[in-house]
């Protein structure tokens, strides 16, 4: 399996942590980071772990204006994409086709490959312009998941939040997740 993971300047940048911590821990996973430079940022103002803890979890990282890179071209073939978080500046530009980075590029390659596509948008509360463009985005093929709190499966902590949505992230590319806790019905 190869993942393009795409982290913006949005935030929730920490989210990405745990992302790439799961798709890690799942054999012969092949992770692609793309990380922009407002989510570097961001990272610095969020999250007392060292940028190099995300890092070290890549197989490979790529500078976000690196055009030219492999994930740029469709022949270079990956099972698709997360971004998350989703900026709306990102949202916007998948939107329009505005490929005028990196992470763009590989969401514009992933959609004209027919690859899957998943967006984490983080904003509240979404404005006509940011539900316009989810809706868009999902018309061009992405699934828009955004990190909703769950309360059905009992979660005690954010992790444990954050696990319910690396789950269902994960579940749209047919990849159980260990701490996933799935809705088990209720009895009457």
């Amino acid at each position: 399996m190869r993942i393009i993971v795409g982290v913006t300047g949005a935030s929730g940048v920490e989210m990405s942590y745990y992302l790439l911590r799961a798709l890690k821990s799942i054999e012969n996973c092949e992770i692609h980071l793309i990380i922009s430079e407002k989510a570097r940022i961001n990272w610095g103002y969020e999250t007392n772990r060292p940028l190099d803890d995300l890092l070290r979890m890549t197989d490979i990282v790529y500078e976000p204006k690196d055009i030219a890179a492999p994930i740029s071209s469709g022949s270079f073939i990956t099972d698709g994409m997360i971004v998350m978080p989703c900026s709306m500046k990102t949202l916007a530009g998948i939107t329009a086709g505005y490929a005028d980075n990196l992470i763009i590029r590989a969401v514009d390659v992933c959609l004209k490959e027919c690859r899957k596509v998943v967006l984490v948008p983080r904003e509240m509360p979404f404005g006509k312009v940011h539900l316009k463009n989810m809706k868009e985005a999902a018309d061009l093929g992405c699934t828009i998941i955004p990190p909703v709190l769950t309360f059905y499966n009992g979660p005690k902590t954010i992790e444990d939040q954050i696990n319910h949505i690396i789950g269902k992230i994960l579940m749209q590319f047919g990849i159980h997740y260990s701490k996933f806790i799935s809705w088990a019905g209720h009895d009457e």
